[in-house]
């Protein structure tokens, strides 16, 4: 059976990426439901519907388990999610305890970017009120950042101008680690270097699930030896045209050419 991943677009692959990594001989399912991207600027009962079809779907196709490749759709629905299906359901939040421990003795503050949905949404503020006792955590919603991957610009000359602006009233020297609590922002990882001090560390969540999602194969006796073979859908149907596909895998490959992105978790 395959392991699914689930995201609105195609942030996704960036944990996929993550996981191909760790678990290379497991064979997928990549879901991106395309029709309804992005997520993070919609309403959210809008979005819990798309979510509970598009896991629907997933399950049809007998997945062993299932990844929620996207911190918005964690935030909204893995809960749920949790109640309604047997097979074992990771999501994703924005790695703001890493961030946290990572600033507190540098007295530096962290800055987590992200949707508007997820950083509006209780289980994110939750979160923060958990972890940040000294008020050193503060936020900043960047969704251009997923049109930008959506429409595959990922050109520093696009992005970098963007950044600037959206940056504009922040003070960077007092930032210590940037939190990228979007699963699409990993792909301007270079672009947000650029703005910020070289000493800044740049974190996500996508290693910290995919480790996970190992754990629980391992202790489910859940493992494959398949090949890293996937499957690729788009709001319900499988993508078959070459044009697509070479697309989808010329991400990976992206991916593969840039610099690590910190690993704090």
């Amino acid at each position: 059976m395959r392991i699914g991943f689930f995201d609105s677009g195609i942030g996704g692959i960036t944990v996929l990426h993550q996981a191909l990594r760790f678990l290379p001989n497991e064979d997928y399912i990549f879901y991106a439901d395309t029709l309804h991207v992005p997520y993070g600027e919609k309403p959210k009962e809008e979005v819990r519907e798309y979510i509970f079809n598009a896991v629907d779907f997933m399950a049809n196709q007998g997945i062993k388990a299932l990844v929620i490749a996207c911190n918005t759709a964690t935030s909204i629905a893995v809960d749920d999610l949790r109640k309604k299906y047997d097979f074992p359901i990771l999501g994703i939040e924005p790695a703001v305890k890493p961030a946290v421990e990572n600033c507190e003795g540098k007295r530096k503050k962290v800055l987590v970017l992200a949707t508007s949905l997820t950083l509006k949404e209780e289980k994110f503020h939750n979160l923060v009120k958990r972890i940040d006792r000294h008020d050193i955590v503060e936020s900043l919603p960047l969704p251009g950042l997923v049109e930008f991957a959506e429409n595959f610009e990922f050109k520093e000359e696009k992005v970098v101008p963007y950044l600037k602006e959206k940056l504009s009233s922040f003070d960077l020297k007092q930032f210590g680690t940037v939190v990228l609590g979007c699963t699409h922002f990993p792909y301007f990882e270079n672009s947000i270097k650029k703005i910020f001090p070289k000493d800044v560390d740049i974190i996500s969540g996508s290693i910290g699930t995919a480790k996970n999602l190992k754990r629980v194969l391992e202790a489910n006796n859940q493992m494959n030896d398949g090949t890293g073979d996937i499957k690729f859908f788009k709001s319900g149907y499988e993508v078959e045209d070459k044009e697509t596909l070479s697309a989808y895998n010329e991400l990976l490959v992206l991916l593969d050419r840039m610099s690590s992105i910190t690993t704090l978790v």
